[in-house]
């Protein structure tokens, strides 16, 4: 008998488990709902769209409804709402906005791809001020259609993540006057201190203004924002890039359970409670690859690799999910930052005993023309050599960098084996010995020795 599964929510993890489920199976009745008129979008790429970076909008959708129809047999349903799960009956309770009809859908097994939205901060005065977020194709046209017609001059981004350094960027392009507020003591909070003040110091030296420690307290005129601090800032208009929360109230209403981060709680075959029901990607609570501790990251590749864990497992052939590292990059004007695994805080907060090898090198052979600096730090054991994350910053292969190191933790490969990792090497290109294997000798003589050597 075939089956039947339904998949709530076409975006990242949405419309890749139901390619995945097609690949595995080409008789399998798949049905995807997305409540929005826009399904299978590159969600990373708006910053740069708004920034004029990318000019054509068509270019960050991966396919159409009717492509996935035409070329994959996906049975496609646009403005369609899931609205109650009866999971005793195992029925979907469905609207179709278009007709505003509702009715029933049943299944044999279900997918949770709900996604995220943005948290929006109760702050007196907001309408007085263009006030946007970030997260929709329906945001990014509205903040869109604002920066055309009106040409603002200035923006204040409260926020300091990943979404609000990009912002700062894009936005500096367009001739803006920037400014960037943060509540914490640093930026992009998942980074080491020290790595943030490098980045701060950047946003700094391309004119964007930088308040941390200090939050939006109220919108005190059509362009005064009044900060915690009592420190007035002009713009023209905000962005609210405080974080995102999961869409979890179908999952909860289900009696489904939620986890501490307010993500579904899932299996390693990303199954619920319910085991005909399974959750993908930001509105999962997931578990970090290093300490099985539960960890939910809004980043595209935990979602593709659990779409596919679930098409494998819905097929009868399972994989299971080992974890997520948190591995993420942001370009911010000519830095590239980039993370993975646990950073010093989280250790610190967890109670790990580690240490921290810090380098700097160059991104190729000093000697040949254009190198740029690069600046790691990499946490680890000194009694295991259990590698634990680390930071890479610079102007180039930063991403070459960071992935190495994550490749290496998902390898079991040790701070002293990253000595062995053999990288290709010429001058334009890299140096005789990797940035990554200085670490791994600098680290031999932090590791610990045997009581008859100390």
């Amino acid at each position: 008998m075939t089956k039947k599964v339904i998949i709530i929510g076409a975006v990242g993890g949405g419309a890749t488990t139901a390619s995945q489920l097609r690949k595995l199976d080409e008789t399998m009745e798949i049905i995807v709902l997305e409540r929005t008129d826009h399904l299978s979008y590159g969600a990373c790429g708006m910053p740069y769209y708004l920034g004029d970076v990318i000019k054509d909008r068509e270019s960050l959708f991966a396919a159409t409804p009717e492509s996935l129809q035409t070329k994959k047999g996906l049975d496609v349903r646009m403005k369609h709402e899931a609205l109650k799960i009866d999971r005793d009956h195992k029925t979907l309770h469905i609207r179709n906005h278009s007709t505003n009809e509702d009715y029933e859908e049943a299944y044999d097994a279900l997918v949770l791809a709900t996604g995220a939205s943005s948290i929006l901060p109760d702050i007196p005065g907001l309408e007085q001020i263009p006030a946007f977020h970030l997260r929709t194709v329906a945001d990014m046209d509205r903040m869109k259609q604002y920066l055309t017609t009106e040409k603002p001059t200035s923006c204040a981004i409260i926020g300091g993540g990943y979404i609000g350094v990009e912002m700062a960027e894009n936005l500096s392009g367009l001739g803006m006057n920037v400014a960037v507020v943060e509540r914490s003591p640093q930026l992009i909070h998942i980074i080491d201190p020290e790595a943030a003040e490098i980045v701060q110091k950047h946003l700094e030296e391309n004119r964007v203004d930088v308040f941390l420690d200090d939050g939006l307290q109220e919108v005190a005129g059509p362009d005064q924002l009044k900060l915690d601090s009592g420190k007035i800032i002009q713009a023209d208009c905000l962005l609210l890039a405080v974080g995102i929360k999961p869409n979890n109230s179908l999952a909860e209403q289900a009696g489904l359970s939620l986890g501490e981060s307010g993500g579904v709680k899932a299996n390693e075959f990303m199954q619920t409670d319910d085991p005909s029901i399974y959750c993908v990607g930001d509105a999962v609570e997931s578990i970090d690859f290093i300490d099985h501790a539960p960890k939910q990251v809004p980043l595209a590749w935990p979602a593709h690799r659990q779409a596919y864990v679930i098409a494998r497992h819905i097929t009868g052939d399972s994989v299971p999910f080992h974890g997520m590292l948190g591995t993420a990059i942001a370009k911010v004007f000519d830095l590239h930052v980039a993370s993975t695994g646990l950073g010093e805080k989280e250790l610190k907060k967890k109670g790990y005993r580690f240490k921290t090898i810090v380098h700097k090198g160059k991104s190729h052979a000093a000697y040949y023309p254009g190198a740029k600096d690069l600046y790691i730090r990499v946490h680890f054991d000194p009694g295991s050599g259990k590698i634990y994350g680390g930071s890479v910053i610079g102007e180039e292969k930063t991403d070459k960098q960071i992935d190495i190191l994550a490749t290496a933790i998902y390898g079991g490969i040790t701070i002293t084996g990253l000595q062995e990792i053999e990288t290709c090497y010429a001058p334009p290109f890299s140096s005789p010995k990797g940035l990554l294997n200085m670490v791994g000798y600098k680290a031999e003589a932090e590791m610990d020795r045997p009581e008859s050597c100390k």
